[in-house]
């Protein structure tokens, strides 16, 4: 593993040609957008890039963006891969631990979700202060390798309060509630049945998908400091009478965008 990590952070490295962001963000579905505003931008498609995989989701771009936003250099992955696309989790968590190696020390983490908190409604932006591994894997299972990180990471803070009051701020400072909540994250790819939500909720998830959780674990595990956002998309299944589906949730997205956009712009120039 470690040997395809500095193979992919050699590549990355020369084509940065001497940056060296200290921020990283992954944009989940229908969010890769805000992207496109960063300036002075390196585009490198992840079909070029050793040991990563192009996306098959809708609303994934599949490249590697860096570029400075809001005057802050920041290395960004437009779309992420996911196992129910049939990838080991080494795989999934692969560019997390690259992003490490290639010097990133804070990391944002953004999806889109299902609302199940009755308080949520579609286009709320969520800061996730935990979750729930209820996908049944680790990305950590197997024999470790202490150059990545320790045998047993610590999780009890796996979104770091101090970004979190980062972003908290940086939407006072916009004039909008960042709600708070905790992130169940599952294996997918099918969308929860309203038995499984009634589920989650008894166990105090607020919100669900199929994302994020594995990537917080691998860069706890590399020493990352780690934020989240969700955007609540849709209501779960029996909250809502709707039935779900993607196109809905890529639409929503886009209707939350400006506000993400101002959101995580402002953020990465709080959190510097």
């Amino acid at each position: 593993m470690f040997e395809r990590i500095e193979e992919t952070a050699k590549f990355i490295s020369e084509k940065l040609e001497g940056r060296t962001p200290k921020l990283g963000i992954i944009l989940g579905s229908g969010l890769g957008v805000f992207a496109d505003q960063a300036q002075d931008k390196i585009e490198i498609p992840y079909n070029e890039i050793p040991n990563f995989h192009p996306t098959t989701v809708v609303g994934h771009k599949g490249r590697l963006v860096v570029g400075k936003i809001e005057g802050i250099e920041v290395c960004i992955m437009q779309g992420r891969f996911h196992t129910y696309e049939g990838h080991s989790l080494e795989d999934v968590v692969l560019p997390v631990r690259v992003l490490a190696q290639i010097g990133i020390e804070n990391l944002i983490l953004t999806n889109a979700a299902g609302g199940i908190n009755p308080q949520y409604v579609p286009g709320d932006l969520v800061c996730i202060t935990d979750h729930l591994n209820l996908t049944g894997r680790n990305p950590l299972v197997g024999p470790n390798d202490d150059r990545i990180g320790p045998r047993f990471p610590d999780m009890t803070e796996a979104y770091h309060p101090g970004l979190n009051e980062k972003l908290a701020l940086s939407a006072q400072e916009l004039g909008f509630e960042l709600k708070t909540g905790i992130y169940a994250g599952l294996l997918g790819p099918t969308y929860e049945t309203p038995a499984e939500i009634k589920m989650l909720s008894v166990l105090g998830a607020d919100m669900v998908g199929m994302s994020t959780v594995p990537e917080s674990i691998a860069a706890n595990h590399a020493g990352l400091k780690v934020c989240g956002i969700s955007c609540i998309t849709n209501l779960a299944a029996g909250i809502s009478k709707e039935k779900l589906n993607h196109d809905e949730v890529k639409e929503v997205a886009n209707l939350s965008m400006e506000r993400f956009t101002n959101l995580l712009s402002l953020a990465v120039k709080n959190i510097g």
